[in-house]
């Protein structure tokens, strides 16, 4: 699975995403909505999140950073399942976590989705735009 670009969807008075159009084949089968980092919402296919569930019960409970992530991770994890409309329900407390109400930005990311309040994502975006060349070379030497 791979996901990328950004939209502007909003939420319903429920608290309902609607998810992008050219997402909702990929997550028919159901996803997990969890906290993300620099507090955006975290969209996994239930087959990704699975793996991460495997990777996370791998790692030894005696060290305290696996502990302190795993905690965090699945106490706030929301598994979902489309609607026929394609909406999936955001959790008052991940929405809460996030900053979101009715207007969200949407970005893909490789193999999830992560879920933004519009002003924390311009924001975030103006900050790591003047980094984006140095980080290539760093994260992809030689590209």
């Amino acid at each position: 699975m791979f996901f990328m670009g950004t939209y502007t969807p909003k939420l319903d008075e429920k608290g309902r995403l609607f998810l992008p159009a050219k997402f909702r084949d990929q997550l028919a089968e159901g996803l997990v909505v969890t906290r993300g980092q620099e507090r955006c919402l975290t969209v996994w296919p239930m087959a990704d999140f699975m793996e991460l569930t495997r990777r996370a019960q791998e790692a030894p409970v005696t060290v305290k950073g696996a502990r302190d992530y795993t905690r965090f991770l699945f106490a706030g994890a929301s598994e979902e399942m489309p609607d026929k409309q394609g909406r999936v329900t955001i959790t008052p407390m991940l929405r809460e976590y996030a900053s979101i109400s009715r207007d969200v930005v949407v970005i893909g990311v490789m193999n999830r989705i992560e879920i933004w309040d519009p002003a924390r994502w311009q924001q975030y975006s103006a900050e790591q735009e003047e980094k984006f060349s140095e980080l290539s070379e760093e994260v992809f030497p030689g590209v």
